[in-house]
């Protein structure tokens, strides 16, 4: 027996349609009462995800592994180790192992999903030809994400500038904040080979040199970059959104901050 995930009694449909996940593979209404439940291929699950978590519900192969192809399930499932006891349902326990099989994707495949995604939303003003671009993006934030349709949010400040900044993140911006964001710019403009790498070490050189401290200058970067205390690796966007709107999106905190 499959049991609620919270309280007494066998896991229904209307868990899910309360609690907000899926119970039904696919997306499924009822022809009675005309309600619709949400399936796992909609919410993003991966199908080896669902298999795997499906196979765990009071059953083990008395080891600690977690993650099963779908090879090694045939090759280990014995009726003989199911519990007799019910098993509790755990959503979020679901979410990890989508999370791990998301992992597993390559960038490249990722990239077509993510694109596939945002065609779905109609976000037209997005630029989406260019693969290799919507490649790295990929890779540089897919180890938070749980699903697919997370990546839109973790990412949307590489397709469209800050049009406000959080409030609790602009307190680092203080009084000489505008002036070192100027030399920043300054430092950007000269630098050719605008690449992560190289950017970060003339950027952290310069702050050396200067002995800037590495807080009046890294925050309010990013601040100025995302609109938040958030994201990837902070020379990574600036690579992949290119000196041009780095330095536009500086100059535009300078103003609005």
């Amino acid at each position: 027996m499959i049991l609620k995930p919270i309280g007494n009694g066998k896991l229904s449909k209307r868990d899910g349609d309360n609690l907000g996940f899926p119970v039904f593979p696919l997306e499924w209404t009822d022809a009675s009462s005309m309600t619709t439940s949400m399936g796992y291929r909609e919410n993003g699950f991966f199908p080896e995800a669902v298999i795997n978590f499906l196979a765990l519900l009071g059953w083990n192969d008395a080891t600690d592994q977690e993650l099963f192809s779908l090879a090694e399930l045939v090759e280990k499932f014995d009726l003989n180790r199911v519990h007799k006891a019910g098993a509790k349902f755990d959503p979020d326990k679901n979410k990890w192992f989508n999370h791990q099989y998301l992992q597993k994707q390559s960038d490249e495949s990722l990239a077509d999903l993510f694109i596939a995604d945002l065609l779905g939303r109609d976000f037209s003003f997005v630029e989406m030809t260019n693969k290799p671009q919507m490649t790295k993006i990929v890779s540089s934030i897919k180890e938070r994400a749980n699903f697919v349709s997370e990546f839109w949010e973790m990412s949307s400040f590489f397709f469209e500038a800050p049009t406000s900044y959080d409030e609790k993140a602009a307190k680092s911006w203080k009084d000489e904040t505008p002036d070192l964001m100027k030399q920043l710019i300054v430092v950007l403009n000269t630098i050719e080979d605008f690449t992560s790498v190289n950017i970060e070490t003339i950027v952290k050189d310069w702050m050396t040199s200067t002995a800037i401290g590495m807080g009046k200058i890294m925050q309010p970067f990013r601040l100025s970059l995302v609109g938040a205390l958030k994201g990837p690796h902070l020379f990574d966007i600036v690579e992949l959104i290119g000196k041009e709107e780095t330095i536009k999106r500086l100059e535009k905190a300078i103003t609005s901050l």
